[in-house]
């Protein structure tokens, strides 16, 4: 095929001997994703989520079975209306359980979506436009791992106009999605007026810059993790609440849960707490301690043994119903 999008040979490597499940919606970005992959020899499988709010839905859930019958790919199809207030939040929410239940079912190892250049740099202006640091303003990766899953954007250094031009160039049918022109979106109001005309004339700056803030995050970021097992992490707790929280909020991007200012801000608040109804995180005086939020009883002895190596209340219940026994380990 001509105009071939690159994808990194790291993560071929990662993709070619594993098993993948690619998040396609027909629009431009997944359905280039789908024939790059095709042509790379890269194994995968599809899922699917139509949200009934435009004409095209039911087209593009058709495309969708066709590519998948001429491929002889599996195609895990959800059928979903949502409310319109907070669509986007709870559209991203009903997206990501859908793949998890079909990780939990099928084994999949690695889920591929096509975010791609453009939206690496839009999501870098919008946090620039809040107030943020280099973890924040970096917060897509090429390759980031999850409680279910490792999240790979194989495309994520390659911008959109060049994914247009290869599907063009090819004669390969896709959808475009109406609602990304829709200003009243603040992420489409930046994808307009700044994002897209600024990588027309920078494309490859931006790609190089990208490269050197990534090696700088990963040498600035390093936090350090005392105790991790299956879902229980312990961090040692840092003076500056502003690193707390970016330890915090990778943990739960880990666990399937992306945070809200108002969630941060509670937590740095509180010192304890539990986000989502899901996961309780607990500051000590040294310590930050992340763990599924249960509630179990427990026996006296058990609780007398948590309480002298101050282990948070929140936090109990979870080592008790796993059995993790380590505890002397998290002793000062």
């Amino acid at each position: 095929m001509r105009q071939l999008p690159p994808i990194s040979n790291s993560t071929l490597s990662l993709l070619r001997d594993s098993k993948n499940l690619l998040a396609f919606s027909a629009g431009v970005d997944s359905t280039a994703l789908f024939f790059t992959l095709l042509e790379y020899k890269i194994p995968f499988d599809m899922a699917h989520v139509n949200y009934q709010t435009r004409k095209e839905s039911d087209s593009e859930e058709l495309y969708a079975k066709e590519l998948a019958k001429k491929y002889n790919k599996k195609l895990f199809i959800k059928r979903v209306s949502l409310e319109k207030s907070n669509f986007e939040k709870k559209a991203r929410d009903v997206r990501y359980d859908f793949f998890g239940q079909i990780f939990k079912k099928e084994n999949y190892q690695n889920l591929l979506t096509a975010h791609q250049l453009n939206d690496r740099f839009e999501w870098f202006l919008m946090q620039f436009s809040k107030g943020a640091g280099v973890v924040e303003l970096l917060g897509f990766e090429e390759v980031e791992k999850r409680e279910l899953y490792t999240l790979v954007r194989p495309l994520i250094n390659v911008s959109k106009e060049r994914l247009e031009l290869f599907l063009k160039e090819n004669g390969i049918k896709y959808f475009i999605d109406s609602s990304n022109f829709d200003e009243n979106f603040k992420r489409n109001f930046i994808r307009k007026n700044f994002a897209t005309p600024f990588l027309n004339l920078y494309e490859e700056g931006v790609i190089k810059s990208f490269e050197y803030l990534q090696k700088d995050k990963e040498r600035l970021f390093k936090p350090k993790l005392l105790f991790q097992k299956k879902e229980l992490f312990i961090f040692q707790r840092e003076k500056d609440d502003i690193e707390n929280i970016r330890i915090i909020d990778k943990t739960l991007k880990k666990l399937g849960i992306l945070l809200s200012k108002k969630q941060r801000d509670e937590i740095l608040k509180s010192k304890d707490t539990v986000v989502s109804h899901k996961i309780a995180v607990s500051f000590t005086k040294n310590k930050i301690f992340i763990a599924p939020f249960l509630k179990e009883t427990m026996p006296k002895r058990f609780k007398e043994k948590c309480r002298s190596l101050k282990i948070p209340p929140k936090i109990r219940p979870y080592i008790f119903k796993e059995k993790i026994k380590e505890l002397k380990c998290l002793e000062d």
